[in-house]
């Protein structure tokens, strides 16, 4: 048991569902465990496949973890076993919506048989911004609700815009300069995101999940968010000094931050006696000469997208090394028609390319890797920056644009240059970034230190474990004995 658990007077009871996607699953895993090491019970909810594909639990915290499966509702149309947004095509979101709005009446039953004894009645539930169901249940059996957004606060100023102009802005009588200048600030970060990226956000916001479910996913936001007690954000002010001050006039509820909750720099879970392939390859090369280049898993590029990183790369001349999932569209068959012609062979020698899994943390942490060309998901960017790697960055959906933006703006690494209307991006955009990044010169020095800023930062335990310990003490202080909670004042968080 973790020396924290010592100090408190008795574990608290936590219930944790995270949305049905991996780039939620396993931040809220490290949460559930964090948790766990302090003496407290987690109950981790999600699908029986969701669970099952989990890294395992560390043996310190799985005594005090119960993975806590509820099978996902059967809706016509979506394919057996897919559980999670990886799973699912593009042309099947809203039967997935569906599907996991039907999650509702487990996770009722659920909850009902849990606060039936006092024994194992939750102090807390923590869930996603898509868990209405989940909050409207707290509310029904009287457990306070935590709603965990996972992105970073310029990102939801820049992404929820529609969300933001349903906030009720005090009366101009009543609205001091510093209230006003927050909601200008948001206003701004919206309009500052480029035509492609806003017309993916209102589809998302206003149209995903409505056909189906009759619900969209604004909807869905603006439910939870009415729900909930408080909200925790998977950030903290020395990551985004800038706007994290600005959070809890924006949504009119306590926020507490939970720090960015980064993986074991050891590579933690997944560990085994071989060396992985791509990691004897490292092996060979230089200290500092590869870009690492790997793009997500939850939005996979088209094959043109592909030709152009793949040609870009050729051009750029560096050492690469590529986690590369399958494309998207059809005509892709096997894996000899996802490249170029020619690719693999032009650049064997200062290339590779592999098509399956790769231990991504093991690869960050060796000393050959000198740069990291990411699609800037919030795991991925904690990753990259656990090591201090510049960063070439190409957003493709969701919080990713915001997320490049704010390191581009702190000068952590580059954005491959994109068109405004459209998002398209060619080989000579992305040579250019990731010349900019690897090539040793004033550029690159600056990005170095720019990534080593914000490493102080990721890979401070003591910072990152403290801001657990906050969000430990905030959920103790609302708690009384019975199931009431008061709401007590939050600290004011400042950079040190």
């Amino acid at each position: 048991m973790d020396a924290r658990s010592s100090s408190s007077p008795s574990p608290l009871r936590i219930v944790i569902s995270p949305w049905l996607a991996f780039g939620h699953l396993l931040p809220y895993l490290e949460l559930a465990e964090r948790l766990a090491s302090r003496g407290h019970r987690v109950s981790y909810v999600s699908t029986p496949r969701n669970i099952a594909r989990l890294p395992p639990l560390r043996p310190a915290t799985a005594p005090r973890v119960d993975l806590v499966a509820l099978p996902l509702p059967r809706v016509e149309g979506l394919p057996d076993g897919a559980e999670s947004s990886h799973d699912v095509p593009d042309d099947m979101r809203e039967l997935h919506l569906k599907a996991f709005d039907g999650l509702a009446a487990p996770f009722a039953e659920f909850l009902a048989a849990a606060c039936a004894d006092e024994a194992t009645r939750p102090h807390w539930i923590v869930a996603d911004a898509f868990h209405h169901w989940a909050a409207a249940s707290a509310l029904d059996h009287k457990v306070p609700f935590a709603l965990l957004l996972p992105e970073n606060m310029l990102g939801y100023h820049s992404r929820h815009g529609a969300f933001l102009a349903t906030v009720p802005r005090p009366p101009p009588e009543h609205a001091d300069s510093a209230v006003a200048s927050v909601f200008e600030q948001a206003a701004a970060a919206a309009h500052a995101v480029p035509r492609y990226e806003r017309e993916e956000t209102a589809t998302f916001l206003t149209s995903h999940g409505a056909a189906s479910s009759g619900m969209s996913n604004l909807q869905r936001c603006l439910l939870t968010q009415e729900r909930c007690t408080l909200t925790a954000m998977r950030s903290c002010v020395e990551w985004e000094p800038e706007s994290f001050p600005l959070v809890a006039t924006l949504l009119g509820k306590p926020v507490v931050p939970l720090g960015l909750l980064p993986p074991s720099p050891d590579g933690g879970r997944r560990t085994n006696g071989s060396k992985h392939a791509t990691v004897r390859w490292l092996d060979a090369q230089p200290p500092g000469s590869v870009v690492y280049v790997a793009m997500g898993s939850e939005v996979p590029l088209r094959v043109d997208q592909v030709h152009e990183l793949a040609l870009g790369l050729e051009l750029a001349g560096t050492r690469f090394l590529w986690a590369l999932r399958k494309p998207r569209g059809a005509g892709v068959l096997d894996d000899t028609d996802v490249l170029p012609p020619g690719f693999q062979e032009r650049t064997r020698g200062h290339g590779l390319v592999s098509m399956g899994w790769v231990p991504q943390m093991s690869i960050l942490a060796h000393a050959a890797v000198g740069g990291f060309l990411t699609h800037c998901g919030r795991n991925s960017l904690v990753e990259g920056l656990l090591f201090g790697h510049p960063l070439v960055m190409l957003p493709i959906y969701g919080d990713q644009g915001p997320n490049a933006r704010q390191m581009e703006a702190k000068k952590v690494g580059l954005q491959v240059a994109r068109d405004e209307n459209d998002g398209s991006f060619d080989r000579h955009g992305v040579a250019s970034a990731v010349q900019a990044v690897m090539v040793e010169g004033e550029a690159r020095r600056g990005f170095v230190a720019g990534a080593a800023k914000m490493q102080q930062v990721v890979a401070n335990k003591e910072l990152q474990e403290g801001y657990v310990d906050q969000f430990v003490h905030q959920l103790r202080s609302y708690y009384t004995v019975g199931g009431d909670f008061t709401t007590p004042s939050l600290p004011t968080f400042t950079s040190s």
